[in-house]
């Protein structure tokens, strides 16, 4: 009885997620833009976390928030109308950034703004011009051989539009536990239709708060969904206060494809997160779900160590025997 319950709670938490990366996954995100709005408010569905707004033109150290961009439409047509591109299609064909164009050119003039992979044919390259205003067009190597094959003109249009007054956007969640210092999670949301990399990453990290509201932590947890570079860099220079409770951090990202788990080490080599993770993952189990709830486990229980040593709860072990026991039988 008790595994049909559990069965089912997994059933519907499947069933959940696929529902969100169907909604989120053709949405046109980017560094700035109303696509990173509508995917944070989708997201409040989940959990309440708060969307702030950074202003275009702002300083951020050494940095500049770029204006906010976004963009209606894209494609490149034959002479006849035909749309051999079209960003409805995907909107991985378009360079993300790329400036306002109408015109008819030849293919020559095009094919130094196409981006494309011939050793995989299929694919459709992931390219962006955040920081230099220009414009161009990823495509699969089927559709380059199309456009360089076209007879005549190709018409090229891109329907894009920047705001100096506009802003970007993030996404943050404080979730108090016992302890005042936190555990950051953060997470990015700038890539449009890429599902592992990283709708993955982003969705996931929403389930993930949603499950420690629930839980009595001991550490408290900052949960902040950014852009990658520019929104990290934005985050920690408004909120230099905030970032000193900070006593590590997880970028959660790349979670939905095959394989087993990985992590990249902290930089500070003998710091306890780095034994924290490789403990966990060194179970070498085969189940996502399980490994990603023994994570937060482990990640919930206060952390006793002696230089880089570690010393486990005597609870934990039996916690991970029961989900391993329940979870493959």
């Amino acid at each position: 009885m008790e595994l049909n319950i559990l069965t089912s709670q997994k059933q519907q938490l499947i069933s959940e997620v696929d529902d969100y990366l169907k909604r989120l996954f053709p949405i046109t995100r980017s560094i700035t833009g109303d696509g990173n709005r509508e995917t944070l408010r989708i997201l409040q569905e989940l959990i309440q976390l708060e969307i702030k707004e950074y202003p275009s033109g702002t300083e951020v150290y050494d940095w500049t928030i770029p204006d906010e961009w976004n963009v209606k439409d894209a494609w490149i047509k034959d002479a006849n109308g035909n749309k051999l591109v079209d960003l409805k299609q995907s909107n991985i064909h378009l360079v993300s950034y790329s400036e306002t164009v109408h015109k008819k050119i030849t293919f020559q003039e095009l094919k130094e703004r196409l981006h494309t992979h011939p050793d995989l044919p299929d694919a459709i390259p992931y390219r962006t011009t955040y920081y230099k205003r220009d414009w161009g067009f990823s495509v699969t190597h089927k559709q380059y051989l199309a456009l360089e094959n076209a007879i005549g003109l190709l018409e090229v249009k891109i329907d894009s539009s920047f705001k100096s007054d506009g802003g970007l956007s993030i996404g943050e969640m404080l979730i108090p536990g016992i302890s005042k210092k936190e555990i950051l999670i953060s997470t990015y949301i700038c890539h449009p239709s890429l599902a592992n990399d990283n709708l993955s990453g982003a969705l996931m990290t929403a389930f993930l708060a949603r499950y420690l509201l629930k839980q009595k932590n001991n550490w408290s947890y900052r949960i902040v969904w950014i852009p990658e570079t520019i929104g990290a860099i934005a985050y920690c220079a408004m909120n230099e206060s905030v970032v000193k409770n900070i006593d590590m951090g997880l970028v959660i990202t790349t979670v939905g494809g095959p394989g087993s788990l990985g992590y990249k080490q902290s930089w500070q080599s003998d710091h306890p997160i780095n034994k924290i993770v490789e403990e966990v993952l060194s179970k070498d189990e085969k189940e996502f779900l399980l490994t990603l709830l023994i994570f937060m486990v482990v990640m919930n229980v206060s952390i006793h160590h002696k230089g880089s040593g570690l010393t486990w709860p005597p609870y934990l072990k039996t916690t991970i025997m029961n989900i391993h026991s329940i979870i493959h039988h």
